[in-house]
């Protein structure tokens, strides 16, 4: 293994021998520490907070797919902001899938084609970048403010990724800041305008809601979504002076472009706010981008050690 990438810990519920060999040495081979889980453990493992970076599972895991389908659910459930990667039987289809099991996971690939989950990795496994106890604060935090922001309408939100493009997501956004002795950068939140303007005028009112309401709403969204997050990531000893250093952001409309001067992959959420009663829905695109200074080995959040639920015997080695 390279010692000098970031490792990421993966959950390997998968029991079919023929493919243990294949995913063992994907694993080794992309700085993935595998780890298995005695099936009637996996419900307080789940809830311990153990630092994961994501599941593999097998389609055919517990015995059946009806199973695997069943423990996708759980792991939806208990840990929605942990990828599920589906290793998939060679001769079936993702769509054949049960509707359940095709929900709970992000992503699919059989071993014949490990290129797919390779790139599924590249993709969703974001604890090679980001520590995965950010990662689930992030959705928490995000997730609360806007059902308090929106009542009434259902949030939903997609497995978190990471992103390498600039596109700008929608047609208006916000961007503030991030400062933190293990962190400088800048949460970006996009949405369309037309929907979101529906949304907030979806009460009555004498007018229609106007682009203006629209910018505090949205505005009014960053704000407390930066509030929750400084107070619970952002405490600790504040960046020197050192290390104030400032690149320009540039902006292209035309292209729908946005540079914060930096390759760094960015953080990036998905949420759905959807009224039930109409079936009208408005995505919020977040991002995170940690373009002038990331530490993430100064980053600390209580999680389960891994060491110690491998020597009491909820985790082996796989």
């Amino acid at each position: 293994m390279n010692t000098n990438r970031p490792v990421s810990k993966v959950l390997v519920l998968d029991d079919n021998p023929d493919h243990a060999a294949a995913l063992k040495r994907f694993c080794d081979e992309h700085n993935l520490i595998a780890l298995t889980a005695r099936g009637h453990r996996l419900t307080s493992l789940l809830r311990s907070n153990i630092d994961l970076g994501g599941v593999l599972l097998g389609d055919d895991y517990g015995g059946s797919v009806t199973e695997a389908a069943a423990v996708a659910t759980r792991i939806d459930a208990l840990r929605p902001e942990l990828p599920v990667i589906l290793r998939r039987s060679p001769d079936t289809a993702f769509d054949a899938l049960p509707a359940a099991l095709r929900a709970a996971v992000c992503a699919s690939f059989d071993t014949t084609d490990m290129a797919a989950f390779s790139a599924a990795v590249d993709e969703f496994i974001f604890s090679l970048d980001f520590p995965n106890a950010l990662v689930r604060g992030i959705s928490e935090i995000t997730e609360a403010r806007l059902a308090s922001l929106f009542r009434g309408l259902a949030v939903t939100w997609d497995t978190p990724s990471i992103v390498r493009d600039r596109i700008i997501f929608g047609e208006v956004f916000s961007l503030i800041p991030l400062e933190s002795a293990w962190c400088r950068g800048y949460m970006l939140i996009q949405t369309d305008e037309e929907p979101l303007l529906a949304m907030i005028s979806r009460d009555g009112g004498e007018a229609p809601a106007g682009f203006r309401d629209l910018n505090n709403v949205l505005g009014e969204l960053t704000n407390l979504i930066w509030g929750a997050f400084k107070n619970r990531f952002l405490d600790q000893q504040a960046p020197t002076g050192q290390s104030q250093i400032q690149v320009p952001l540039l902006v292209n409309h035309r292209r729908r472009y946005i540079s914060f001067g930096s390759n760094n992959p960015q953080l990036c959420f998905r949420y759905r706010l959807t009224d039930e009663a109409t079936g009208a829905a408005v995505t919020i695109d977040q991002r995170f981008v940690f373009s002038l200074s990331w530490s993430p080995e100064d980053f600390s959040e209580k999680t389960a050690d891994v060491d110690e639920l491998v020597e009491a015997g909820e985790l082996d080695l796989f």
